[in-house]
């Protein structure tokens, strides 16, 4: 149920990873959820198919993961369901892969946010987030569901895709990689794992082992196998088998505030269907029926892209920044957005959101996230014992260009919501009410509410990069038949959401891994 993802978290259905204080963000801890079940974190996701544009895969420089590719990719996995009212770009989508998808049915709060969008210089393309051609625009955004059912990575490997050559094993945690040395070679043959009982099990491998779980416990089993940097196995009393300094290093995720207002009328968001009276008693009998109504869904409505560049012209951080020619301070070439916007339409968010208005207030957020970070974080160990979570520091908007440009980016917000024509007139205040933003006006008073209030988006990625740990057909570098295929594989996180890329990166694995077999050259083949 779409509608019920927070209450997998904080509990045994989830990863309960969090963050080390990060001094940018007033040394607040992050939680980072993951999902903690078959079907991982697609099972606990924003159900978003926002792919990026071409140029953000482009810019890995590996020609096996060219934008070109990337989007094939993606478009391999899909099934997509249209809808009479949504003008959808066809030729993007799949129709045939196990990934059911459909446009999203808005509320009326997203109508409004929509309008005042436009309003502010971003028009209305409509499957913009699937064709990934504009960097300055709204649209709509095609959502992991279909007829009120969620689909989730486990999807490929049961219902019709169930395969007598899978065994699937649940509740059964991946220690590490088993290593030895054949022919002269490193060479992966196995792995070695703990069931929740505390049961030890050796797994042996054929030809490879293939490493998807996450950039967070991706990069934690390798290290744990041997495979890191030198000086941080030592800490640990774990034998170096191969020195890859970049392993759990150049984590990136895409930072995230949620602003919240209250609208003066009744029936514009969806607050009535969750918060108000008996509501939600009333909402899950009607999916338990029919698969339908407020939580057959995700609420989030309209979404958009903007560049920031003439917004930014007056800063001085801004204009003296270092650039290379064609790209802005961010690296972003003019085709690639700074930001993207989205409001909910209902008041929450991250689940420290927790005051809710009862009393019969209606309230939206519109969400602000910064693309392409200059701020790298890291994962380490916190011990050699699989049971213990990796630390991780996400170092949020570490670098004073990152702070900038989200600060812009949420003022942005501010005078979309507040000046625009669909939602101007419908504002009653901020949420709650003490946060005052349609006072604030200038980019310093927005500073101090990034920090105070930036989060995750569920983005992590490029801890175990290729260039660094993996070649471009995703082999670590030093050990025969060990790849990883998630989005820790990748270099740079792409200007979306990494749902479609985590579902791209198997694709292409799986092609990659076929064409090794084929050709012979596999890291086992030859063995």
């Amino acid at each position: 149920m779409a509608g019920g993802w927070s209450q997998n978290f904080d509990c045994e259905t989830d990863w309960n990873i969090v963050t080390e204080p990060m001094k940018s963000v007033d040394n607040r801890q992050v939680k980072c959820s993951r999902g903690r079940f078959l079907g991982g974190s697609s099972g606990v996701n924003g159900t978003l198919c926002i792919r990026g544009t071409k140029q953000d895969y482009d810019d890995w420089g590996f020609d096996e993961w060219s934008g070109e590719k990337m989007f094939g990719y993606m478009k391999k996995a899909e099934t997509f369901h249209g809808k009479d009212w949504f003008q959808a770009t066809d030729t993007v989508h799949g129709t045939s892969g196990p990934l059911h998808t459909e446009p999203h049915d808005l509320a009326p709060i997203s109508n409004l946010v929509k309008e005042s969008l436009i309003d502010s210089g971003l028009p209305y393309k409509p499957d913009m987030f699937s064709t990934g051609e504009t960097s300055q625009g709204c649209g709509d955004v095609m959502r992991t569901i279909h007829q009120g059912i969620r689909t989730t990575a486990a999807d490929f490997i049961t219902k019709g895709y169930r395969s007598e050559n899978i065994t699937i094993l649940t509740e059964v945690l991946v220690d590490k990689v088993l290593l030895t040395q054949k022919n002269g070679d490193l060479t992966a043959t196995g792995v070695l794992t703990k069931s929740k009982d505390g049961v030890e099990a050796t797994f042996n491998a054929r030809k490879e082992v293939i490493v998807t779980a996450g950039a967070y416990c991706s990069p934690a089993i390798l290290l744990r196998s041997g495979l890191g940097p030198k000086d941080q196995l030592a800490q640990h009393n774990i034998e170096c088998l191969v020195d890859l300094p970049g392993v759990g290093q150049n984590l990136q995720d895409h930072v995230l505030c949620f602003i919240f207002y209250e609208v003066n009328q009744p029936g514009l968001t969806n607050d009535h269907l969750a918060y108000h009276d008996d509501a939600l008693t009333s909402s899950y009998e009607l999916y338990k029926e029919n698969k339908t109504g407020f939580l057959s869904t995700f609420p989030f409505g309209i979404f958009g892209y903007a560049r920031l560049d003439e917004r930014l012209a007056d800063s001085e951080l801004w204009r003296n920044a270092p650039r290379k020619e064609g790209r802005d301070p961010m690296g972003l070439a003019p085709n690639q957005p700074n930001i993207e916007f989205w409001n909910t339409e209902l008041y929450g968010g991250p689940k420290q959101y927790e005051d809710f208005p009862i009393d019969h207030k209606y309230t939206f957020a519109l969400c602000t996230l910064l693309f392409n970070q200059h701020s790298r974080g890291s994962v380490t160990l916190k011990s050699s014992d699989a049971l213990q979570n990796p630390v991780v520091d996400h170092a949020y908007l570490d670098h004073p260009l990152d702070m900038l440009v989200l600060t812009e980016a949420c003022r942005f917000a501010n005078d979309i919501v507040m000046k625009g024509k669909g939602t101007k007139d419908v504002i009653k205040g901020s949420w709650p009410p003490e946060l005052r933003h349609h006072e604030h006006t200038k980019r310093e008073d927005w500073e101090g509410y990034v920090k105070k209030h930036a989060t995750t988006c569920y983005h992590a990625s490029g801890t175990c990069a290729m260039g660094t740990v993996l070649d471009s057909r995703l082999r670590v570098k030093g050990v025969k038949g060990l790849r990883v295929a998630d989005v820790s594989s990748i270099p740079r996180v792409n200007n979306g959401h990494t749902q479609m890329v985590a579902y791209g990166i198997g694709e292409g694995a799986a092609e990659l891994i076929k064409e090794d077999a084929k050709a012979g050259t596999g890291d086992r083949a030859r063995l």
